[in-house]
Protein backbone atom coordinates (compact mmCIF):
# COMPACT_ATOMS: atom_id res chain seq x y z
CA UNK A 1 0.00 0.00 0.00
CA UNK A 2 1.21 3.49 -0.86
CA UNK A 3 2.48 5.50 2.10
CA UNK A 4 2.75 8.89 0.38
CA UNK A 5 0.65 10.80 -2.09
CA UNK A 6 1.24 13.96 -4.12
CA UNK A 7 -1.55 16.48 -4.66
CA UNK A 8 -1.43 19.57 -6.84
CA UNK A 9 -1.78 23.03 -5.30
CA UNK A 10 -3.95 25.73 -6.78
CA UNK A 11 -1.28 28.17 -5.62
CA UNK A 12 -1.41 29.71 -2.16
CA UNK A 13 -1.81 33.19 -3.64
CA UNK A 14 -4.75 32.12 -5.77
CA UNK A 15 -6.50 29.26 -3.99
CA UNK A 16 -5.38 29.35 -0.36
CA UNK A 17 -8.79 28.48 1.12
CA UNK A 18 -9.41 25.76 -1.43
CA UNK A 19 -5.98 24.19 -0.84
CA UNK A 20 -6.40 24.22 2.93
CA UNK A 21 -9.89 22.72 2.64
CA UNK A 22 -8.55 20.03 0.32
CA UNK A 23 -5.87 19.19 2.90
CA UNK A 24 -8.56 18.95 5.61
CA UNK A 25 -10.63 16.65 3.40
CA UNK A 26 -7.63 14.40 2.82
CA UNK A 27 -6.89 14.33 6.58
CA UNK A 28 -10.39 12.91 7.17
CA UNK A 29 -9.37 10.04 4.88
CA UNK A 30 -6.07 9.50 6.69
CA UNK A 31 -3.83 11.41 4.28
CA UNK A 32 -1.96 13.99 6.37
CA UNK A 33 0.13 16.85 5.06
CA UNK A 34 3.81 16.03 5.30
CA UNK A 35 5.53 18.79 3.34
CA UNK A 36 5.38 21.21 0.46
CA UNK A 37 6.35 19.73 -2.91
CA UNK A 38 6.96 21.31 -6.30
CA UNK A 39 3.63 22.95 -7.23
CA UNK A 40 1.82 20.93 -4.58
CA UNK A 41 1.99 18.95 -1.37
CA UNK A 42 3.17 15.53 -0.24
CA UNK A 43 0.78 13.68 2.06
CA UNK A 44 1.60 10.68 4.23
CA UNK A 45 -0.72 7.88 5.25
CA UNK A 46 -1.88 8.06 8.86
CA UNK A 47 -5.01 7.67 10.89
CA UNK A 48 -8.01 9.73 9.77
CA UNK A 49 -8.29 13.03 11.65
CA UNK A 50 -10.59 16.04 11.77
CA UNK A 51 -7.97 18.71 11.12
CA UNK A 52 -8.06 22.24 9.87
CA UNK A 53 -5.04 23.84 8.25
CA UNK A 54 -3.85 27.42 8.25
CA UNK A 55 -1.18 29.18 6.23
CA UNK A 56 1.06 31.96 7.48
CA UNK A 57 3.88 34.03 6.01
CA UNK A 58 6.76 35.01 8.24
CA UNK A 59 10.33 35.48 7.09
CA UNK A 60 13.01 34.36 9.52
CA UNK A 61 10.53 32.74 11.92
CA UNK A 62 12.10 31.92 15.28
CA UNK A 63 11.22 29.60 18.17
CA UNK A 64 9.05 32.30 19.76
CA UNK A 65 6.97 32.56 16.58
CA UNK A 66 6.27 28.82 16.50
CA UNK A 67 5.64 28.71 20.27
CA UNK A 68 2.97 31.41 19.90
CA UNK A 69 1.04 29.22 17.47
CA UNK A 70 1.56 26.13 19.59
CA UNK A 71 0.11 27.88 22.64
CA UNK A 72 -2.94 28.79 20.53
CA UNK A 73 -3.45 25.10 19.67
CA UNK A 74 -1.78 25.07 16.26
CA UNK A 75 0.98 22.58 15.38
CA UNK A 76 3.63 23.49 12.81
CA UNK A 77 3.47 21.02 9.92
CA UNK A 78 5.88 22.31 7.28
CA UNK A 79 7.68 25.32 5.84
CA UNK A 80 8.84 26.29 2.38
CA UNK A 81 11.06 29.11 1.26
CA UNK A 82 11.87 30.06 4.87
CA UNK A 83 8.70 32.17 4.93
CA UNK A 84 5.58 30.12 4.14
CA UNK A 85 4.38 27.94 7.01
CA UNK A 86 1.43 25.58 7.34
CA UNK A 87 -0.07 24.75 10.71
CA UNK A 88 -2.75 22.22 11.67
CA UNK A 89 -5.17 22.05 14.57
CA UNK A 90 -8.18 19.98 15.57
CA UNK A 91 -11.42 21.19 13.99
CA UNK A 92 -12.93 23.95 16.13
CA UNK A 93 -9.63 25.50 17.23
CA UNK A 94 -9.77 29.29 17.04
CA UNK A 95 -8.36 30.51 13.69
CA UNK A 96 -4.89 32.02 13.65
CA UNK A 97 -6.22 35.11 11.89
CA UNK A 98 -9.68 36.10 13.04
CA UNK A 99 -9.89 39.83 12.27
CA UNK A 100 -9.48 41.80 9.07
CA UNK A 101 -6.42 43.78 10.26
CA UNK A 102 -4.33 40.66 10.92
CA UNK A 103 -5.43 39.11 7.62
CA UNK A 104 -4.37 42.30 5.80
CA UNK A 105 -1.02 42.21 7.61
CA UNK A 106 -0.52 38.57 6.58
CA UNK A 107 -1.11 39.34 2.89
CA UNK A 108 1.04 42.48 3.03
CA UNK A 109 3.96 40.38 4.30
CA UNK A 110 3.57 37.84 1.54
CA UNK A 111 3.09 40.51 -1.15
CA UNK A 112 6.31 42.15 0.05
CA UNK A 113 8.14 38.80 -0.01
CA UNK A 114 7.14 37.87 -3.58
CA UNK A 115 7.44 41.50 -4.66
CA UNK A 116 11.13 41.56 -3.75
CA UNK A 117 11.72 38.49 -5.89
CA UNK A 118 9.74 39.90 -8.83
CA UNK A 119 11.56 43.23 -8.62
CA UNK A 120 14.96 41.52 -8.63
CA UNK A 121 14.02 39.59 -11.75
CA UNK A 122 12.67 42.72 -13.44
CA UNK A 123 15.90 44.59 -12.67
CA UNK A 124 17.96 41.79 -14.22
CA UNK A 125 15.67 41.86 -17.26
CA UNK A 126 16.22 45.61 -17.71
CA UNK A 127 20.00 45.13 -17.72
CA UNK A 128 19.74 42.25 -20.19
CA UNK A 129 17.51 44.34 -22.43
CA UNK A 130 20.07 47.12 -22.28
CA UNK A 131 22.85 44.68 -23.26
CA UNK A 132 20.70 43.45 -26.14
CA UNK A 133 20.10 46.99 -27.43
CA UNK A 134 23.78 47.84 -27.02
CA UNK A 135 24.73 44.80 -29.10
CA UNK A 136 22.22 45.85 -31.81
CA UNK A 137 24.06 49.19 -32.13
CA UNK A 138 27.43 47.47 -32.18
CA UNK A 139 28.54 48.74 -28.78
CA UNK A 140 28.80 45.15 -27.53
CA UNK A 141 29.58 41.95 -29.42
CA UNK A 142 26.63 40.28 -31.16
CA UNK A 143 27.08 37.20 -28.97
CA UNK A 144 26.24 39.30 -25.90
CA UNK A 145 22.92 40.23 -27.53
CA UNK A 146 22.14 36.61 -28.33
CA UNK A 147 22.91 35.50 -24.78
CA UNK A 148 20.87 38.42 -23.42
CA UNK A 149 17.86 37.39 -25.51
CA UNK A 150 18.06 33.80 -24.29
CA UNK A 151 18.37 34.90 -20.67
CA UNK A 152 15.49 37.38 -21.13
CA UNK A 153 13.25 34.54 -22.35
CA UNK A 154 14.21 32.39 -19.36
CA UNK A 155 13.68 35.23 -16.87
CA UNK A 156 10.30 36.03 -18.41
CA UNK A 157 9.17 32.49 -17.60
CA UNK A 158 10.68 32.66 -14.11
CA UNK A 159 8.99 36.03 -13.46
CA UNK A 160 5.61 34.27 -13.59
CA UNK A 161 6.27 32.53 -10.26
CA UNK A 162 6.64 35.65 -8.08
CA UNK A 163 4.90 38.10 -10.44
CA UNK A 164 1.47 36.48 -10.63
CA UNK A 165 1.29 35.84 -6.86
CA UNK A 166 2.26 39.49 -6.29
CA UNK A 167 -0.70 40.57 -8.41
CA UNK A 168 -2.99 38.08 -6.64
CA UNK A 169 -2.01 39.42 -3.20
CA UNK A 170 -2.46 42.97 -4.46
CA UNK A 171 -5.99 42.03 -5.56
CA UNK A 172 -6.76 40.33 -2.22
CA UNK A 173 -5.55 43.39 -0.31
CA UNK A 174 -7.65 45.70 -2.45
CA UNK A 175 -10.75 43.59 -1.74
CA UNK A 176 -10.00 43.46 2.00
CA UNK A 177 -9.38 47.20 2.20
CA UNK A 178 -12.72 47.85 0.50
CA UNK A 179 -14.68 45.84 3.08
Amino acid sequence: MKKTKYILSGGTAFAEKEDLQKLSDYAKKGWLLDRFAFLGYTLKKGKPQELQYSLDFQEHADDEYFMLFEEAGWQHVCTTGHATHIFSAPRGTKPIYSDIETIIDKYKREKHFVGKAALSILAAMVFLLLFDVMSLYGWLPEAVGTISEILLAILTVILVFPGLPYLAYQRKLKKLNNT
